[in-house]
């Protein structure tokens, strides 16, 4: 459901100004293009998908995505993906679409993404494909995984003859559909936002491999040692093998490090000390239940040592029960046994008691995760905690599309940055309250922003449309007498309703218009009047 029930069949193409597509029942792909509200035309068709489509059953709906302002990704819903040089768009003089590249790419999938790069010389144009597929071997869960294939696409020049391939096909799996997924501008990498995470699918080759350090990693040994430490000593217990003697032990103490050997066996520990130590008064014995007991003395008292030897994770710490309260009571006062202990404070962090039933989250925590194209290793991870997935925007179309967070009772606007690793995610907008308000619209299918962020607006299934406007300053001069201070701007909320009871498919936001499409009609609702 939430893959392709709740599909948006309206396409924004960003890189022109309120330029709206849509693909009908019969293949057609359709265009609006709004210069003057005075002078609408009606919707025209641009290109019509060569396939019937009412021979197939089990297909989806088509797709459309803009790589760039001449590049378009087009999927009919059968499993076939098209690869289309459109010219300049939105404009009938100058628009043409022609297929490049057609293939057919196994089972059906929709567009979530694409983009259009050159890279040594050679134009590529990667294309992110969103399947569910059954999974044999789920015999527990839902019986389905859902699959992201990363293709691209390269132009491939021989002797005048230019021709598109596929020059590389990668696979992603996860158990839930992403709420965002996008590649980056360079074709290098990749950023996701799902509930359950995502992993490339390798090669046999590379799973023996994989097996093999798991194996090694999962095998956990016994510790080699065990060691305590008090403020001013460390006491270490190593078991010794039967037919050892007291003679067979060396024990070599300096100030900041240890050796320790069984007879002629290579030495059972030895390095650099985690902090220097009194080596003369340092001591060993053997107790009786045939175990080794070293005792030192540290030169400076109190500091708790992390680790024995640097960099050795051979050896166990116990700690003490005295010890153990020790830690709990000096991070006390970081938690609290009451749900909240001080209601009056100051800007408190998040009263639990004000939450309603509607802002509690259905699922789990999702994550934010980049892996590079290369390594196909994931290189950055975030867990979105309480921070709930909105919606994305496409802001500058030859950025990635930004995504939208609740924080607390506000709506953030994220932008990602691939190419700046020290400041990946950059906070552009706030639609302050949009975080609480939208909970408690139970009916709503989707939510978007303007590009320009002045508003941002959500939809029903039927009917309803909200629009949210940032604060703007008044004329006139409010005053609340409750807090007895002047209000020097505030934020309007608009209800518009279509007429017409059609369920809506498609919903796009510009900066001066909002773009609805139903079943049967294509409705333009003015916010902005532009300049």
């Amino acid at each position: 459901m939430r893959a392709f029930g709740m599909y948006n069949y309206l396409h924004l193409d960003s890189w022109y100004q309120d330029n709206v597509y849509y693909v009908d029942q019969f293949g057609r792909v359709m265009n609006l293009s709004v210069t003057l509200d005075t002078a609408l035309q009606k919707p025209r068709e641009v290109f019509r998908l060569p396939t019937d489509l009412t021979a197939y059953d089990n297909r989806l709906c088509a797709s459309i995505h803009f790589s760039s302002s001449t590049w378009v990704t087009l999927s009919d819903g059968t499993g076939r993906l098209y690869l289309i040089k459109s010219g300049k768009r939105g404009n009938s003089a100058s628009e043409k679409w022609e297929i490049v590249f057609n293939e057919e790419l196994g089972s059906p999938f929709i567009i979530a993404h694409s983009v259009s790069f050159v890279k040594s010389d050679m134009h590529s144009v990667a294309v992110l494909l969103l399947r569910v597929e059954k999974d044999e071997l789920d015999t527990k869960g839902s019986g389905f995984h859902i699959t992201l294939e990363w293709v691209t696409v390269v132009e491939i020049s021989k002797e005048g003859d230019h021709r598109y391939e596929i020059f590389k096909r990668r696979v992603l799996q996860g158990k839930s559909v992403p709420h965002y997924a996008a590649i980056e501008p360079s074709g290098d990498g990749l950023m996701i936002v799902s509930y359950k995470p995502f992993k490339f699918m390798q090669d046999q080759d590379d799973k023996l491999e994989e097996n093999d350090s798991a194996k090694a990693t999962n095998e956990k040994k016994d510790p080699l040692y065990y060691w305590q430490q008090t403020e001013d000593d460390v006491t270490i217990t190593v078991h010794i093998p039967q037919g050892i003697t007291k003679d067979d032990i060396k024990v070599l103490f300096s100030p900041d490090n240890i050796c320790v050997t069984l007879k002629d066996q290579p030495p059972l520990m030895e390095g650099k000390l985690y902090s220097s130590v009194d080596h003369e008064s340092c001591t060993w014995i053997i107790r009786e239940n045939k175990s080794l007991e070293v005792s030192l003395i540290k030169k400076n008292e109190g500091p708790r040592w992390p680790e024995l030897i640097v960099g050795d994770t051979r050896g166990e710490f116990i700690m003490d029960s005295s010890q153990c309260s020790e830690i709990t009571e000096s991070l006390m006062h970081l938690t609290s046994e009451v749900m909240n202990p001080n209601p009056e404070k100051e800007n408190p962090p998040c009263n639990a008691q004000e939450l309603e039933e509607c802002d509690a989250f259905l699922e789990d925590s999702a994550s934010l995760c980049r892996f590079d194209g290369d390594t196909l290793k994931v290189t950055h991870v975030i867990n979105l905690g309480s921070n709930q997935y909105l919606f994305s925007v496409v802001v500058d179309p030859r950025e990635m599309p930004c995504f939208c967070l609740r924080h607390d009772v506000d709506a953030l606007l994220w932008q990602p940055h691939s190419d700046q690793p020290e400041n990946m995610w950059e906070h552009i907008a706030t639609f302050n309250a949009l975080g609480y308000v939208q909970a408690s619209k139970q009916d709503k299918k989707f939510m978007a922003c303007a590009p320009d962020y002045s508003y941002a607006a959500l939809c029903e299934c039927l009917r309803r449309v909200f629009i949210y406007r940032q604060p703007t300053p008044l004329s006139t001069v409010l005053y609340n007498r409750k807090e007895g201070r002047q209000v020097g701007q505030v934020a309007k909320q608009l209800v518009a309703t279509l007429e017409a009871n059609d369920p809506i498919l498609g919903f796009q936001a510009t900066s001066e218009r909002l773009f609805v499409l139903t079943t049967k009609t294509l409705f333009l609702i003015k916010v902005n009047s532009g300049n």
